[in-house]
């Protein structure tokens, strides 16, 4: 007789309320092959052990990203060690804490001067609106010189120079996100003039390689537009992996037409 300890599973009703998600939406999961069940009973269900609870945990995860079901398919394929994986996200989850946190506590203290009738402090209005999160990846990605023009550059501007340089950096994002929803086509018209502003953006910042008047390089805005799409990070700023596709596929064309 076997002593052992038997392997704990859950049934599909049970790990749809844990996750607080349906059983129509596991169903689909396993459909299309992004989360077999551990085990199928005699009775027909579907359930699941440690793994597959692991595994829907960093489905969940990317979901949040703005990632697709098959893009996250493509991740969880090409990044096998969940620990590793999970050890990752958790220190990306800790830093947007952080920055959530200073965002939080700004936000309440420009409501409480505006509510107070007093004058703003305009240096403690942009805490956690943090351009220094990604120095080290901007340096090796483009070298030390890049990041140190962009950072000067940044530093010498004014609250409402940043404050409107953020809105129009917002502004660009939601625009490109209502293009690809309405099916733009990524040559026509509409998303080469979008193609047009990101280049435009791009030129202004210092320390943009290939920048200055005539604006970045043409190895530089191909290899931006393929880092929206590879970097789940960057892809949610264009409402996800699709989105990240069409800013990509949109960026191409205005290269290959006019650098």
């Amino acid at each position: 007789m076997d002593t052992g300890t038997r392997v704990a599973d859950w049934s599909i009703q049970e790990i749809a309320k844990i996750a607080r998600t349906t059983s129509r939406t596991l169903r689909h999961y396993d459909d299309i092959g992004l989360l077999p069940p551990t085990r199928v009973g005699d009775n027909g269900y579907r359930y699941y052990d440690d793994d597959a609870l692991v595994r829907l945990q960093r489905i969940m995860l990317l979901r949040d990203l703005g990632l697709g079901l098959p893009a996250i398919a493509e991740v969880l394929d090409r990044e096998a060690d969940a620990e590793r994986a999970l050890r990752r996200h958790l220190e990306w989850l800790r830093e947007e804490q952080s920055r959530l946190a200073r965002q939080i506590a700004s936000v309440e203290r420009t409501i409480g001067a505006l509510e107070g009738g007093e004058r703003l402090m305009a240096e403690q209005m942009f805490d956690g609106f943090d351009h220094t999160q990604y120095k080290e990846e901007v340096e090796e990605r483009w070298g030390k010189d890049a990041y140190a023009k962009g950072d000067a550059w940044w530093r010498s501007m004014s609250a409402d120079e940043k404050a409107a340089w953020q809105q129009r950096a917002a502004q660009l994002g939601s625009d490109w996100i209502a293009a690809h929803e309405r099916g733009v086509d990524p040559a026509g018209e509409e998303a080469q003039a979008l193609a047009q502003r990101q280049f435009d953006w791009l030129r202004a910042i210092p320390g943009t390689p290939g920048g200055g008047a005539e604006g970045p390089s043409r190895e530089y805005f191909l290899g931006l537009a393929e880092m929206y799409v590879a970097d789940p990070r960057f892809g949610a700023n264009y409402g996800g992996q699709a989105g990240a596709e069409f800013v990509r596929d949109a960026m191409t064309a205005y290269a290959e037409r006019n650098l």
